[in-house]
């Protein structure tokens, strides 16, 4: 389902363009309703617990139809060692984790800022989803490490092909830690508006992706699966 070999960037002409154009945000600051037909947007980590949600909360508020997602098997918070990480099933609420570790250590969950990363999630949703569970379709996902984007374009690849609507998988490397998640955040949203904003998507993406590179000093992944 991947077009052309995986590599930095991979360009598709023949497909039709997506509609719609992004909200703009208006003198105060806020954003303003996104018109029809806003992008279909997947953000995808680990664990569906930081850097994915964080893009979550930011592209939601812009008005982008959006979901986020993990690829590991299990969900994994720090825990008092690098050792020892919390584990905990995809099932398991976001609610649970919380009070979970108010009891084992409310101090320390406090400190390293997990608690309050778990109160932002279970106002988003209720629990961590993970991707290869999730057979919706999207227009654009974009993931947060290159391991992560393996595991979507390989479970995207193996799926059966069915509507041929072409999907594009980014990746852009973001730390996994709190500020390098609101930084990587404000860069995924800027991004998918600036996609949003295309005239025609399937041409301009890899020239735009190129002007993020250069801006951002960040190396972009990029390629077309189908669905």
């Amino acid at each position: 389902m991947t077009s052309g070999s995986r590599g930095r960037h991979l360009a598709r002409a023949e497909e039709p363009r997506l509609g719609g154009s992004p909200e703009r945000e208006g003198a105060d600051g806020e954003a303003t309703a996104m018109p029809s037909s806003p992008l279909r947007v997947a953000v995808v980590c680990s664990s569906n617990q930081n850097r994915s949600m964080e893009a979550h909360n930011i592209l939601s508020k812009r008005g982008f139809s959006v979901r986020s997602f993990g690829t590991g098997t299990h969900v994994k918070l720090p825990g008092p060692a690098p050792d020892k990480p919390n584990v905990y099933d995809f099932k398991t609420t976001y609610d649970q984790m919380y009070n979970d570790l108010l009891r084992k250590d409310k101090e320390l969950y406090t400190q390293n800022g997990i608690l309050h990363m778990l109160d932002r999630n279970k106002r988003i949703k209720p629990r961590p989803e993970r991707f290869q569970n999730c057979k919706d379709l999207f227009d654009l996902i974009l993931t947060c490490e290159e391991r992560v984007y393996d595991q979507v374009v390989e479970d995207l690849n193996s799926r059966e092909q069915e509507t041929c609507q072409p999907v594009h998988v980014i990746n852009v490397d973001i730390q996994d830690n709190h500020e390098e998640a609101t930084l990587g955040a404000f860069l995924i949203c800027e991004l998918c508006q600036c996609i949003q904003h295309t005239e025609d998507m399937e041409n301009e993406i890899e020239e735009l992706l190129q002007e993020f590179e250069e801006k951002s000093g960040r190396t972009f992944l990029h390629t077309v699966c189908f669905y």
